[in-house]
């Protein structure tokens, strides 16, 4: 990406077409399951490949999207979208279907990798993740108002996607070309926090495997153990993804004032909860209340877990790796929620999830509190007593390279300690300021004996 960060904008849209088939993967899953005659299982293995589908382009575009310029990549994953989901709504047969999706999830994986990477090179990387998530959210909760009223069987959904694609096309005018060579060209290097970056990911697959286990299932958990038609589940879906869009909207307004550890343990300690009272619900209410306090927890620890990887790599590599990674697991998610429920039903599927969630959020936790993750802002670095340095740079002219980039990670300071051998004052090398010192003397410490 070019060391200057673009609007946030563009990118944010782009990344609206790219995650939300994510978002509607349930609504998918219950109509291929209805009207297309598909088991529980089969359904959500339609589902599980369109997100790998979506993870392999995202793993194959990992640092590669400064060497070709975020606006043709963008370009080719939204024609794929338009493509694949258009074709899998046209499609009456399970394998063109099948096809379709793939194709889809192909662009939507391409689109959301040069999201990511161009997040992970704003300014505030947790500001950008979290607008990316509210529009995500905002057009979801729109589509789950209205599919439930216009029937269309499992065309609707997917070409619901491929219309947002379209409409996105226009925001890719804005994102940049292919990197100019030169000196000025980014430099292909050694990716930094390696570790940490792994932990992170690793921990991203597990926690979006759970979350998208349950939430591949949600529409049958309300169907099958609750007795609700489609209508009031698409309304509880939507008042869910409407409380989520206060969930970020608050992450956004807090950002990084509790660091990103806090955010990331507390909510998932909460997650964790509204899945098992989800999944056991017997109910309208105990199965609104645990969607809706899901939902509302659920995007705000997300964008917390995009800041904290774009801040590992300033290029975005970490981004794009730990997005594509968690794509593998919301892939895996509705084969996992689908032969969870079945074998050992749904309350069990839930004490499994939430317990499984608890887990993996000790190590993600831990790099948080490792790593920091504070992005370099004007006001953010100082000397110690002294005014911002980057801050400086900019109004003094420094010389380029003297001190971080904005945007770039904080920098982690060594105290050093110097032995300092300390000589004792001797009396006449002081004497009081004043006139008596000479015309204009003022200083209180006029000998050097003790330099």
């Amino acid at each position: 990406m070019s060391s200057r960060p673009r609007a946030a904008w563009p990118l944010v849209a782009v990344f609206t077409a790219g995650y939300l088939a994510a978002y509607l993967l349930p609504t998918i899953v219950g109509r291929l399951s209805v009207h297309l005659g598909l088991s529980t299982a089969q359904a959500g293995l339609v589902g599980s490949a369109l997100l790998v589908s979506s993870a392999t382009a995202g793993f194959t575009l990992a640092g590669r999207v400064e060497t070709y310029g975020p606006r043709r990549p963008a370009r080719i994953g939204l024609v794929l979208a338009m493509v694949g989901y258009g074709c899998a709504a046209l499609a009456g047969s399970v394998p063109l279907v099948v096809m379709g999706a793939m194709i889809g999830g192909l662009g939507s994986g391409t689109a959301t990798a040069v999201a990511a990477a161009g997040i992970a090179a704003q300014r505030d990387p947790h500001r950008a993740s979290s607008l990316g998530l509210l529009s995500v959210s905002a057009t979801a909760g729109a589509l789950y108002l209205s599919i439930p009223h216009l029937g269309g069987g499992h065309r609707l959904p997917f070409a619901s996607i491929a219309v947002v694609a379209l409409l996105v096309w226009p925001a890719t005018a804005r994102l940049g070309g292919v990197a100019p060579a030169g000196p000025a060209a980014p430099v292909a290097g050694r990716l930094p926090h390696r570790r940490s970056g792994l932990v992170l990911a690793g921990g991203m697959l597990v926690w979006s495997m759970a979350q998208n286990a349950l939430w591949g299932v949600s529409s049958r958990i309300g169907v099958d153990r609750v007795g609700l038609s489609e209508v009031t589940i698409g309304a509880v879906f939507a008042a869910a993804l409407g409380a989520g869009l206060l969930g970020v909207m608050g992450a956004g307004m807090l950002g990084g004032r509790l660091g990103r550890a806090v955010p990331i343990g507390l909510g998932t300690v909460i997650i964790a909860t509204s899945i098992v009272l989800s999944s056991s619900a017997g109910n309208l209410g105990q199965f609104a209340t645990g969607e809706i306090l899901w939902n509302t927890v659920y995007p705000v620890v997300l964008s917390y877990l995009i800041g904290l990887a774009a801040s590992l790599d300033v290029r975005g590599r970490w981004a794009v790796l730990a997005g594509s990674a968690s794509s593998v697991g919301v892939a895996c998610g509705p084969v996992l929620g689908s032969v969870l429920s079945e074998q050992a039903g749904y309350p069990v599927m839930g004490l499994v999830l939430g317990a499984v969630t608890l887990l993996v959020a000790a190590p993600v936790t831990a790099v948080a509190l490792h790593t920091g993750g504070r992005p370099l802002m004007p006001g953010s670095v100082r000397r110690r007593g002294g005014a911002p340095a980057a801050l400086l740079a900019v109004t003094t002219g420094a010389v380029s390279g003297a001190v971080p980039r904005l945007g770039a990670p904080e920098q982690a300071v060594t105290e050093i300690s110097l032995p300092v051998r300390r000589r004792r004052p001797v009396r006449t090398a002081f004497r009081t300021a004043g006139p008596a010192g000479g015309a204009g003397q003022s200083n209180a410490y006029a000998s050097t004996s003790d330099r």
